[in-house]
């Protein structure tokens, strides 16, 4: 995620970096350029249509779909940034949850019991790692220290990762209310907070696998495709050679908006707008680690 000053106004303007959007539509932008430059052309030193020409109806027809197309986008942009949004909360509960854990079982369990307080101050920082791989679809492994804790074995990559994080947590609480380390009620309090991994799990998952309708997104691509090849024919009469810039420009705005969406509607990818999640899983790690050892 980019870190920015919001106030600044100077450097976005003249600054470019890799997620551009300008960098990506560039070759769309040549493309519609070259195709207003022939029917400039055309009109300009062929055809010359006066000013009663039915094509100036054209431009009739585009401030009408240009309003629609406009009601479309907001919407378009504001789902995918609810998506980021919620993403983020989401993120931002597991880092509470986690040090709310790790609090509770510094407070609850003896401080002589070195051996589960590591373990803890590990599997915490661990799930976030966890997750965080199994939200980027990636080939989730084990992030341990250089000398892995005897006490967490290896998972099994074939199955859900977050959940075995979790499952071991609940064994090793458990396993001291057994030993009569953890009494009935502290069982409650510590299971209530580990409850909410997995429920944010869940949560992430659902914006995960659950993206914007396929048809929905298509039409909006159409629809844009559509506005802006016409654009010319309405544009070249009354402004001649600078119906190309204009266009050109409309095109570039209104496509913006839908790679913007796009890019912000997934926020647990590796792209340079989507979540922190690297930083997130250090905070989280970090924080158990200081309140546990």
């Amino acid at each position: 995620m980019i870190a920015y000053d919001p106030r600044s106004w100077l450097k976005p303007v003249l600054q470019f970096h890799k997620a551009d959007t300008f960098r990506k539509l560039f070759p769309l932008m040549v493309l519609l350029g070259a195709l207003c430059t022939g029917i400039a052309w055309l009109e300009v030193e062929h055809l010359r249509m006066n000013e009663n020409s039915h094509l100036r109806n054209v431009t009739m027809m585009h401030n009408l779909l240009g309003l629609a197309l406009s009601v479309l986008l907001v919407f378009r942009t504001n789902t995918a940034y609810d998506r980021w949004w919620e993403g983020r909360k989401l993120w931002g509960q597991l880092v509470n949850c986690s040090r709310n854990l790790a609090v509770k079982i510094s407070v609850m369990v003896d401080p002589s019991d070195t051996g589960t307080r590591s373990f803890f101050a590990r599997i915490i920082g661990l799930f976030a790692y966890e997750l965080k791989h199994h939200l980027r679809q990636e080939g989730t492994r084990l992030e341990l220290d250089s000398e892995p804790h005897p006490e967490i074995p290896g998972f099994d990559s074939s199955r859900h990762i977050p959940a075995q994080a979790v499952q071991l947590m609940q064994q090793r609480v458990h396993r001291l209310h057994r030993e009569g380390q953890l009494s009935g009620e502290q069982l409650i309090v510590l299971n209530t907070e580990l409850v909410q991994f997995l429920d944010i799990c869940g949560a992430c998952e659902r914006i995960k696998n659950s993206p914007i309708p396929y048809s929905y997104s298509t039409f909006i691509k159409k629809f844009i495709s559509a506005y802006a090849i016409t654009l010319p024919f309405g544009f070249v009469i009354p402004l001649g050679y600078w119906a190309i810039p204009i266009v050109v420009f409309i095109f570039y705005v209104f496509a913006s908006l839908e790679l913007i969406a796009e890019e912000i509607e997934d926020p647990f990818g590796t792209d340079v707008n989507d979540l922190p999640m690297d930083r997130l899983s250090e905070v989280i790690a970090r924080n158990a680690k200081e309140i546990l050892d």
